[in-house]
């Protein structure tokens, strides 16, 4: 199986540790992972305010880049939905409007091998056990794109379940929005900050020592609020938890 990372540009410019946890991760399951270095923005900016066309370059272009590969795991659940859910909807819309078949037909190539970490891990190799370590109590909040345009359902708390020594602390309110939905953050900030102050007091009230997510977008925002309130939680990704190990734990 040839697999490659789209690390997606908010882990890349924020976040690049997330990238080397997933990479060491699934090294240790025994899957080498590319990186393919003409990766690019994956258009949903562009796509959720309103430039569905502008975002189509960047459609075509993620399907060259990823054309080769068996699968194409991503540690982003929103960005794993625009190229699972979007995609194909803006190859329906180019066609409609008579601009030809090219976008859907490249699509279609890699839509259904792109994968959000935790299904990869669950679905494709049949794992929830990866050898992790985290002795510490943990809250997960599901992000919307995951929970809703993915159906991730309960593969990461299966995944979170089985770390040896963590405690997974149930979430007061999981299923509501953090807030960031993106150019929502910046278009609508007041009511953004109030629903992100919002899941940080339910974190908060867990007790746990550390709340993740499947989603580094939605972990910037309510990071940004627990540094702002300087909360005693801390944001994690979930590949950071999975990667960490008693021999390599995650400092």
């Amino acid at each position: 199986m040839r697999v490659a990372l789209f690390l997606t540009c908010v882990n890349d410019t924020l976040y690049p540790g997330t990238g080397r946890a997933v990479v060491r991760l699934l090294n240790r399951l025994g899957v080498d992972v590319d990186f393919p270095l003409g990766q690019t923005c994956c258009g949903q900016p562009h796509y959720n305010t309103g430039y569905r066309r502008q975002a189509e370059p960047l459609a075509h272009r993620f399907a060259d880049v990823f054309a080769d590969y068996d699968a194409i795991v991503t540690p982003s659940g929103s960005c794993g939905a625009m190229v699972r859910e979007l995609y194909p909807r803006m190859g329906r819309r180019a066609e409609a409007e008579g601009r030809g078949s090219s976008l859907a037909e490249a699509v279609a190539k890699v839509v259904p091998v792109t994968y959000e970490l935790t299904e990869f891990l669950v679905d494709i190799l049949g794992v929830t056990d990866v050898g992790a370590y985290f002795p510490h109590t943990v809250t997960y909040h599901p992000t919307c794109h995951g929970l809703r345009s993915l159906g991730l359902g309960e593969r990461p708390r299966q995944l979170l379940a089985a770390v040896k020594g963590l405690e997974l602390m149930e979430l007061p309110g999981a299923e509501e929005c953090c807030g960031f939905g993106g150019t929502f953050a910046m278009k609508k900030a007041d009511v953004s900050a109030s629903m992100g102050r919002d899941k940080v007091a339910a974190a908060v009230a867990t007790g746990a020592a550390a709340l993740c997510t499947a989603d580094n977008s939605c972990l910037m925002h309510i990071g940004g609020i627990i540094r702002r309130q300087d909360e005693d939680i801390r944001p994690l990704h979930i590949a950071e938890i999975l990667a960490s190990t008693e021999d390599e734990p995650l400092t």
